[in-house]
């Protein structure tokens, strides 16, 4: 994979990063997370593709909280949806 991921926040998962409980995280999603999925959305230490009726996206952990995206191959763009507290994830 030569080219870099492009990502993109949707309305609920920008929505989601102004509540308090995740907006402590959001300077490390920006500074680590982003860098990782630009250069490999797919695999990682804290990637994992989801299975069941989730299937088709991807979660990226960070401590108690959880990361879902997708991912656009075709344009070279990750997608990054919602987050959650684990205990709410799933």
């Amino acid at each position: 994979m030569s080219a870099e991921f492009e990502i993109s926040e949707t309305a609920l998962f920008q929505k989601m990063m102004l509540k308090p409980q995740f907006a402590q995280f959001y300077p490390k999603i920006l500074d680590y997370v982003y860098p990782q999925l630009r250069q490999n959305p797919y695999f990682g230490t804290n990637i994992k593709k989801l299975k069941g009726e989730i299937s088709g996206k991807y979660r990226y952990r960070i401590g108690s909280i959880r990361l879902f995206y997708t991912i656009d191959g075709n344009r070279a763009i990750v997608f990054m949806v919602t987050v959650k507290d684990r205990k709410d994830a799933y």
